[in-house]
């Protein structure tokens, strides 16, 4: 293997002293008295050899690897890879390069992963967090670094955050069906403790005490076998054949939920009304398109390295206030929840960018 260039080799190879060198490549050459001649020729010669500086040790020097630390629960998943994204794509026009991986929304994974990061030295973290890292939280905010959380939040923590107004877009899609004269409606939702699924429960529990429905909730385990949730979410709507709704509070959820319901042969919306929380392109290719509550993506991505990029440019002895982001979600209306049949409508729908808007009452 071929060994790997440093100051050192290159210092003397042309016969100056290392700090010459590394005042070039810091950019620092005038302030220091290099001259322009001194200066081309170093640079000529790194370019020559090809030499790449070693980041971790140049962040030891500067304090600042220009490296962000991001952690999302499954770089997979249409919303984290989209956000994830965005965020690189605007960290690296500022400068920065973002590492990112999954935690499976495993607490030790976490753990594990947030030490990893503070290895490499990392300038800033941008988390979906699971529960169980509070204690590694403070840690990171105790020593001075940048902390940002999105999507979730977690109690007792105090770090920026962004996040969708999770009850509000479940109360408002429960709503729609309400108003579209679905009254028998389950929810299929993640056996978590996260702060968001909890929110959108809670707006679908609210919804139905409106009309004093009951009711019916099954709570799957977070990445289970394929097969396995199929079969559970299958065996719940058959076990509740007069059910004329559901609701799936996530859309990997919903990939599950919507291939039980074909497998039980019911048909949508006739037979059995449909919304998910988190809408991706295939739901509007679907047929009949699938109804689902819209992130606002591209904002949230916008909003979290924004505010991580403000905190890394911030005086560290200035006071901070922690700031939370709350973004409004949309509900893109489709067919899966028509008005069942017989039912009136309140108020025609209207048609808005290509998208079927009915009213939605807060």
């Amino acid at each position: 293997m071929k060994k790997r260039l440093t100051i050192g080799d290159i210092a003397n190879e042309l016969g100056i002293s290392k700090t010459t060198v590394s005042f070039v490549l810091n950019g620092k050459a005038r302030e220091n008295h290099i001259s322009v001649i001194l200066e081309k020729k170093i640079l000529n010669y790194i370019e020559k050899v090809g030499y790449r500086p070693n980041q971790f040790a140049q962040g030891l020097r500067t304090g600042k690897t220009k490296i962000i630390g991001m952690m999302v629960e499954d770089i997979s998943d249409p919303f984290f890879s989209t956000i994830a994204r965005i965020a690189e794509e605007n960290a690296y026009s500022k400068g920065y390069k973002i590492f990112y991986c999954s935690t499976e929304n495993n607490t030790q994974r976490t753990k594990d992963l947030i030490d990893v990061y503070r290895t490499r030295q990392v300038d800033g973290y941008i988390i979906a967090p699971p529960p169980g890292i509070e204690k590694e939280l403070k840690e990171l905010a105790d020593n001075g670094n940048p902390v940002v959380l999105f999507d979730r939040t977690l109690p007792g923590v105090d770090a920026d955050n962004v996040v969708v107004d999770n009850y509000q877009g479940a109360y408002n899609a429960m709503q729609h069906f309400i108003t579209n004269g679905y009254r028998k409606i389950a929810m299929v939702t993640l056996n978590s403790d996260q702060v968001q699924m909890m929110e959108r429960e809670r707006g679908y529990r609210d919804a139905l005490d409106k009309i004093k429905a009951p009711y019916r909730i099954i709570k799957v385990t977070y990445h289970d076998d394929k097969q396995n949730s199929i079969r559970e979410i299958q065996d719940f709507l058959a076990a509740n054949r007069d059910l004329d709704a559901v609701f799936f509070a996530t859309n990997y959820i919903a990939d599950n939920g919507l291939e039980s319901i074909r497998n039980l042969n019911l048909h949508i919306p006739h037979e059995l009304g449909v919304i998910v929380f988190d809408d991706y392109n295939l739901f509007r290719l679907f047929t009949p398109s699938i109804t689902a509550i819209s992130q606002p993506i591209k904002e949230m991505a916008e909003q979290v390295i924004n505010l991580m990029l403000e905190r890394l440019s911030a005086d560290s002895e200035a006071p901070k206030q922690i700031k939370t982001l709350v973004l409004n979600s949309s509900l893109m209306i489709r067919n899966s929840s028509v008005p069942k049949p017989g039912f009136p409508v309140t108020a025609p729908p209207k048609r808005t960018g290509g998208v079927i808007q009915a009213p939605i009452r807060k």
